[in-house]
């Protein structure tokens, strides 16, 4: 399973596939571990996580602190301006487009091996979405 992927050849779309199932786990792994076990409650609370609305909204707040490198903007925008054939489902375009850099932002941090970085961006969407930060920009967080 630690087959190196050459994530500079990664096209957006294929780093946000991959940073999608990363930051899936790491969500899942959080809310077990906070204790949430019914399968409803924790599909539930996940959505403040992983719905594109939340990743706008934590995009948002990611650029109002300015929080990203270059680098990272780069593969940010690599996944936001990618030529996606697929709908967005249960929100505009803009919010999908976000969405999908927010996910190749991650899938570029976690084929490039940067894993400190990666768990540091992860707790600061911890951090958000708990402080209730993400609200205000478009998600529920109950």
């Amino acid at each position: 399973m630690n087959e190196k992927i050459n994530y500079e050849q990664l096209n957006g779309l294929d780093l946000a596939y991959y940073g999608d199932a990363v930051y899936e786990v790491y969500i899942r792994q959080h809310l077990l571990a906070k204790g949430i076990t019914k399968p409803a409650r924790l599909q539930r609370e996940s959505k403040n996580y992983v719905s594109a609305k939340a990743h706008a909204a934590l995009y948002a707040l990611m650029e109002a602190e300015d929080l990203l490198t270059e680098e990272e903007m780069v593969y940010f925008k690599r996944g936001r301006n990618a030529n996606s054939h697929t709908k967005a489902k249960n929100t505009d375009v803009v919010t999908y487009r976000i969405s999908t850099g927010f996910e190749a932002l991650i899938g570029f941090l976690a084929a490039s091996n940067q894993t400190a970085r990666l768990d540091e961006i992860v707790a600061w969407v911890y951090e958000q979405v708990e402080s209730g930060r993400t609200r205000a920009n478009g998600t529920t967080n109950k």
